[in-house]
């Protein structure tokens, strides 16, 4: 049967006057068996703060109304998530990592270039999550910026936003709660720093990404899941 395969440029999306996505590209192949949705995260995830315009930026404000449209659209019949991302707003980034692992549609991420920091939950709340060989994944410690108050309390507020991101990754995939936290204070991997970089088999090896893999075996699982869902339905 015909159908297509819809995919937002997220990172490009400017706000009409009106508000909303401006800019969007449709792809519809002739022969393809289902009509996918393709979500791409680019660049540093922007929360409450307006990053500077020469930033590419991914802008939660326009990925969560694109996952209520998949969610609710009917000829949808499952989502591709493309990840490249350097990471960026913690909440933010959770936010739209909690919606993916809500939606009951099947779903399947591809991590290419690199899926760091914040960019680690997103990949694993797919169903199933892919990365290339060449990409790399940067684990390390909750880090702010700016003005921060030098009280217990500060630290105490860190660690329970920390417990929150290793809670859900441990969560969503093969990764133990102390397994990844033992990478994240890793010391000696990463300069001036404490954490880890992780490139596509290792991500694998450690239970982090469930395969080694490109946008091929990306679809075929993809098309996989929706006809299991089928079947079951």
């Amino acid at each position: 049967m015909e159908s297509k395969v819809i995919f937002d440029n997220v990172d490009d999306c400017t706000e009409k006057p009106e508000g909303g996505v401006k800019e969007s590209v449709v792809v519809e192949p002739q022969n393809a068996t289902h009509k996918i949705h393709c979500l791409t995260i680019i660049g540093q995830i922007e929360g409450h703060v307006v990053l500077p315009p020469q930033n590419k930026t991914t802008k939660y404000e326009h990925v969560i109304p694109q996952l209520v449209n998949i969610q609710e659209d009917n000829t949808i019949e499952g989502l591709l998530v493309i990840l490249n991302t350097v990471g960026g707003d913690v909440e933010a980034g959770l936010a739209i990592a909690e919606m993916i692992a809500s939606m009951s549609k099947p779903t399947v991420s591809l991590v290419l270039g690199g899926g760091h920091s914040i960019g680690v939950p997103l990949a694993v709340a797919a169903n199933y999550s892919f990365i290339v060989p060449s990409a790399t994944m940067t684990i390390h410690p909750i880090r702010m910026s700016g003005v921060v108050i030098g009280t217990s309390q500060t630290y105490d507020h860190f660690n329970k936003v920390q417990e929150r991101v290793v809670s859900f990754i441990s969560k969503n995939s093969r990764i133990s709660f102390e397994d990844f936290t033992a990478l994240v204070h890793q010391t000696g991997v990463i300069a001036n720093d404490v954490g880890t970089i992780l490139f596509g088999e290792e991500a694998v090896h450690h239970g982090i990404i469930d395969e080694v893999g490109g946008v091929s075996k990306a679809f075929d699982y993809l098309n996989g899941l929706i006809n299991s869902r089928k079947e079951q339905q």
